[in-house]
């Protein structure tokens, strides 16, 4: 993924505003996922501005659209997102104890294509549960 944000909402036909590419760098540099509420936040300290939730979630749906942000639908009925570099066909795993998310590489999505009577538009496949480190540190405790 390119680090050139201008250039890549340019690319994508979005205008070029403080609020993007502080929301860009935001979720680029973040170790896990985050919510609109959680972005909005870092926005307004970053840009020392006051930012509408409205326009976050208007912003991260666009992004999420355009693949630049991956959606995370978590268990809790919040709606997460994540910055993903990796531009290849994957899926991911989120830790939903840490909150890591992890690419998982070999889906199995087309053997499912082949056995649907039908064509496949779209896949989606994300994985919920706890990562083996958060397993080990929780082995740990007990």
């Amino acid at each position: 993924m390119p680090s050139d944000f201008p250039q890549l909402l340019k690319s994508l036909q979005l205008k070029v505003t403080p609020q993007r590419l502080a929301i860009l760098n935001i979720m680029r540099a973040a170790p896990t996922y985050l919510s609109p509420e959680e972005v909005q936040s870092q926005v307004q300290l970053r840009t020392e501005s006051k930012v509408g939730l409205p326009t976050i979630y208007r912003n991260l749906e666009e992004l999420s659209a355009q693949g630049v942000l991956s959606k995370i639908l978590h268990p809790n009925r919040q709606l997460y997102y994540y910055f993903c570099a990796n531009r290849d066909h994957h899926h991911h795993f989120v830790c939903l104890a840490c909150r890591t998310v992890q690419d998982i590489h070999d889906c199995g999505c087309a053997e499912l294509a082949s056995k649907i009577d039908g064509q496949v538009e779209l896949q989606i496949m994300q994985a919920l549960g706890t990562c083996r480190r958060c397993v080990s540190s929780n082995a740990a405790r007990a």
